[in-house]
Parts: C-alpha cells; structure tokens; sequence
C-alpha cells in the first residue's frame, strides 16, 4: 500500500511532530505501507495542492498531520479533486476538535494499528458557498481567535494561547451582539445574537459537548445560536456547555438540518469562520455533503 503523508511542521505543539518519523518508520518496517511519499507544508494553500492534484495511481491512502486548518485544506482538495482514496488523520494541531469527536489516536502504536486495520467510515462534509468545512462553520462573538493567534504562540503556549487571546476579547469591545437572519425549513432566527455555530461533529472550540446531538454520519448539520445577553448572563451558559446542558436554555436556539442560510443585516461584515480559517464574509447557504468523504477509524 502506498500512501501520501501531508505534514503541517509547524502545527501545535511541535513535540507531537517527533512521532510522525516514529509513525512512518514503524508503518514501513512493519510493511503497512510499502512507500511514503511525504511532502510537508510551508504555507497557506500546500495542503489544498497537495491533496488536490494527485492520481488514484500514485496512493492508496492519504495521512495528514497537522490541525484542524491543515485538514481542512486537504478536505477542500480532496472534495474539489472528487477523491476517494481513503483519508486518516494524525492529530497535531492545538484542538484538534474533529479528531477529538471520532478520538483518534495519538499514540505511535495505537496511530498504526489504525492504518493496518484500514477500517473507514463514511464522513458528511459541510459546504458554505464554494468553500468545504470537516467540524464547524461559525460567525460572531470569538470566532475569530483561532486565526488571530500567532502559529508561535500556538506552539509554546497550546490551548493557553487561545484562552488568553478569548479572555482578552470577552473584556473588549468586541463583545457586541450583531443582527442576522437564520433560515432553515426547521427553524428561524431574525434577531441580536452573540454567535452562529453550525457543526458537523459534538466538539467545537474545546467544548467537547458543545453539538450533543451531532453524528458526523447523520446526514445533517447542528446549528447552534447564542442569543444577545450579558457577559454575566454569558458565564453560566459557558459552564453549561462544559457537559452539554446548555441546549436547553432559553438563551440557546438548537436545531438541525440539511441547509441553512445565513445573512447579516445594517450593513455589518461578518466573516465566517470555516474549522479555525477565516472565510468570506456573510451571506452564505451552508449545505451539507452526505457521506462524502472515506475516513479511516478506530
């Protein structure tokens, strides 16, 4: 089995990237695979490239490592390509919030277990506009940490790096509610709110429970909103998602669905934040692809 190994360098804590020669060296002495072709990334767009322009001929599996920006270029090349060459992911990003719902491994050994039973799974990818989404498309109140947090910092300080930059921004003036219209055949949304999170997997922005309802091969999408309120009013629903218990608050709107669209009002510019990457500004229809992806599982 041949495999291309796409390699995000700088991803998260760089004491994970130690592993990858250990993962690749165990899986070709132990003949799980018979050839590595490795190309590690050095900017925005090589992932995409990577993944979007190679022939059925040249792999049989595809690896990324890195976090979940680094796999969302490659989901973005791998769904413009019409690829269905299996895909595994070797989390090595901060978060990592799609390998953490599906609890990929880590583990050297446990990683190459994985890849020698090549047991897959049928993944739902999100879409909003021309642009493809694995975990989350969100706008509004913080959505924006994940790009605006240097890579270095990212790396010496891990999750602490995105819990200082929120903190800070929770304390600012960016803690304004703004007007959007949420329409889906299932619900509604025309009002102030402080944010839009449509999920494909449970786990959003470290919050493990954040979608409880979601499956990534359901078929739909989980659309949460978190109303205009108070940053006091804020604090309790922020421990409430800690255990998913917030889906019934009053000051929570959670449904799912096949389609969504999404617009902002007053003239107000709202990018949209697609799994950690920044992306055009609303509107957009957000749909989602059924089963369009072979992912390798536990």
């Amino acid at each position: 089995m041949k495999a291309r190994i796409i390699i995000n360098p700088t991803a998260g804590r760089q004491m994970l990237q130690k592993n990858v020669d250990k993962i690749i060296n165990k899986m070709l002495s132990d003949r799980i695979i018979t050839n590595a072709d490795i190309i590690k990334t050095q900017g925005a767009g090589d992932a995409y490239q990577a993944a979007r322009y190679f022939k059925p001929w040249e792999a049989n599996l595809l690896i990324v490592v890195g976090g979940d920006g680094t796999v969302n270029e490659v989901v973005n090349g791998f769904m413009d390509g019409s690829h269905t060459t299996p895909l595994a992911i070797y989390p090595a990003g901060t978060v990592n919030d799609f390998a953490s719902s599906l609890r990929l491994p880590r583990d050297v050994t446990d990683f190459c277990d994985m890849i020698r039973q090549m047991k897959t799974r049928m993944i739902d990818v999100g879409r909003a506009g021309n642009h493809y989404f694995l975990n989350v498309a969100a706008g509004g109140m913080l959505t924006d940490v994940a790009y605006k947090v240097p890579s270095e910092a990212k790396t010496v300080l891990g999750k602490l790096a995105y819990l200082i930059s929120g903190a800070i921004d929770l304390q600012s003036q960016r803690f304004k509610p703004v007007h959007v219209q949420i329409v889906s055949e299932e619900r509604t949304v025309h009002e102030d709110i402080l944010l839009f999170i449509v999920s494909n997997s449970n786990s959003v922005g470290g919050f493990r429970y954040m979608a409880p309802k979601a499956s990534v091969s359901d078929g739909l999408l989980d659309v949460l909103v978190i109303h205009k309120q108070n940053i006091f009013e804020l604090m309790p629903v922020l421990m409430q998602m800690v255990n998913g218990d917030h889906i019934t608050n009053s000051r929570i709107t959670y449904f799912q669905t096949k389609h969504v669209e999404i617009s902002c009002e007053d003239g107000c510019k709202i990018p949209l934040d697609l799994d950690g990457e920044q992306g055009s500004n609303l509107p957009t229809r957000i749909d989602v692809k059924p089963k369009a992806l072979t992912l390798i599982v536990p």
